[in-house]
C-alpha cells in the first residue's frame, strides 16, 4: 500500500491524531494512543444489526482500556451526519467519532468536510468500487432487501412487491426506517420502484413513491418504523428490511412468533454501507483502532455471523479465512444471484427523489 508522507511528531498521541495513514507495523503505537484517549463514541449501531452487539463486545474484550459510548442506536444515516455537524468543536460525549452510513451518504459527508481519511491495514482487500480512493469512506458490508413476515398474523407469505398491494395485507406493511432520513428505507423505495419497472435512479425513486402512495391509499402501509418488537407485537406484521436484520430478528424471536424471511422475486436490491471517521472526532486514535478491528479477520467474521456479507468476503473466502459454520448459516447463494448493486449516481438520484417527494406524494409521516 502506498503511504502518504508523514511528519514524525513527538509522542504517539500527537502522531496518530494527524490524518496520516497508519502502517501495519505501527499498530502498537496506535493502540497506545487509543488507550490514552480511553473512549470511542459510536452512533446508530443497534446490537442486532449485523451482529454489532458481538462486534462491540469483541472490541471491548480486546481493548478493555477503551470504553464504548453508544449514541442513539436507532438513528438513520442522515441523523449521523447531523450529529457530526451539530457537535463541531464539542469534545464531549455527544460527538460521534465514527459513522456507519448508506453508500450515498459517504461522498456527501466527504464533500461537506465531515470526514477524515484513513486506510486500514487490509485496505487492498476492500473492492475499489465501494471505497473512496483517498480513504475518506470505505464499504463495510452489504445485504439485500427482504420481507420479514409474522406468520401468526399473515396467512399467505408475500413473495414479490406486487403482492404487498393486495387487500389481504391491509394495515400490515412497514418500512424499517423513515424514508426521509433512513438509508434502509430510501433503498426500500428504490427496490419497489425497480420492481415496478423503473430504472435505478430518479425513475426508480418516482415509481417507488407512486408505489408507496398506492399502498398508503389502499390502507396497507403502516407509518411506523418496523423492527422485531413491532413485528412481534402485531403493529407491523410485515417489515421491509435488510436480510441480515430480518434474519437476526428471526433468530432473536426464536419462533415466538414464527417468522418467514423472503427475498422478493423482482426488485432484488443490494445495499452497501460504509464506514468513516469524523473530521471532528474527539477520539481520533480510538476511531482508527476501531476501523482496524472492523476490517480485521476477526471483525469481518463477526459481521458475517450477523448474516452480513463483509467487504473482504471474497478475499477471505479465497484465503480460507471464513469458518464453514458461518458459510453454512447464510441463505442460499441463488437468493443473491439477481441482486442489483446501484451505483453512487443512481443512489444519489433516487435519494433526492425519495427524500424530496415522500411528503407530497405519499403523505405518510413515518415515525
Amino acid at each position: 500500500m502506498m503511504m502518504k508522507p508523514m511528519t514524525w511528531l513527538a509522542g504517539a498521541a500527537a502522531l496518530f491524531a494527524t490524518t496520516a495513514l497508519v502502517q501495519a507495523q505501527d499498530l502498537a503505537e496506535l493502540e497506545a494512543a487509543a488507550k490514552a484517549e480511553g473512549m470511542l463514541t459510536t452512533i446508530a449501531l443497534p446490537h442486532s444489526w449485523c451482529n454489532y452487539g458481538g462486534v462491540i463486545e469483541g472490541f471491548k474484550a480486546k481493548y478493555p482500556e477503551i470504553s464504548v459510548n453508544e449514541l442513539n442506536p436507532d438513528a438513520g444515516s442522515a441523523d449521523e451526519l447531523e450529529a457530526i455537524r451539530a457537535n463541531i468543536g464539542n469534545t464531549g460525549p455527544q460527538a460521534p467519532d465514527v459513522i456507519d452510513v448508506g453508500l450515498s451518504f459517504g461522498p456527501q459527508a466527504k464533500d461537506e468536510g465531515l470526514l477524515q481519511p484513513y486506510k486500514v491495514a487490509t485496505w487492498d482487500e476492500i473492492p475499489d468500487s465501494i471505497k473512496d480512493a483517498d480513504g475518506f469512506w470505505y464499504g463495510d458490508y452489504y445485504g439485500v432487501l427482504s420481507f420479514m413476515v409474522n406468520k401468526d398474523l399473515v396467512e399467505n407469505t408475500p413473495t414479490d412487491w406486487a403482492d404487498l398491494l393486495k387487500p389481504e395485507y391491509a394495515g400490515q406493511v412497514a418500512l424499517a426506517g423513515d424514508p426521509r432520513a433512513s438509508n434502509q428505507a430510501i433503498l426500500g423505495v428504490l427496490a419497489a420502484g425497480m420492481a415496478a419497472g423503473g430504472a435505478a435512479g430518479q425513475e426508480s425513486g418516482e415509481k417507488g413513491l407512486a408505489y408507496f402512495a398506492e399502498m398508503n391509499k389502499a390502507g396497507n402501509f403502516v407509518p411506523v418504523i418496523g423492527k422485531a418488537g413491532t413485528l412481534a407485537q402485531g403493529a407491523t406484521p410485515i417489515v421491509l428490511a435488510w436480510d441480515y436484520n430480518a434474519l437476526t430478528w428471526r433468530d432473536d424471536l426464536a419462533g415466538n412468533p414464527p417468522v418467514d424471511v423472503v427475498v422478493p422475486k423482482s426488485g432484488v436490491l443490494a445495499g452497501v454501507y460504509v464506514q468513516g471517521i469524523s473530521a471532528h472526532a474527539p477520539h481520533p486514535n480510538a476511531a482508527k483502532l476501531w476501523m482496524e478491528y472492523l476490517y480485521s479477520d476477526e471483525g469481518q467474521n463477526l459481521w458475517l455471523k450477523g448474516y452480513c456479507h463483509p467487504a473482504r468476503f471474497n478475499a477471505m473466502a479465497a484465503a480460507g479465512k471464513i469458518p464453514q459454520e458461518l458459510m453454512d448459516a447464510l441463505p442460499p447463494a441463488e437468493n443473491y444471484e439477481a441482486a442489483y448493486f446501484p451505483t453512487l449516481d443512481e443512489q444519489d438520484a433516487n435519494k433526492s427523489a425519495v427524500t424530496g417527494g415522500w411528503d407530497a406524494v405519499v403523505g405518510a409521516n413515518v415515525q
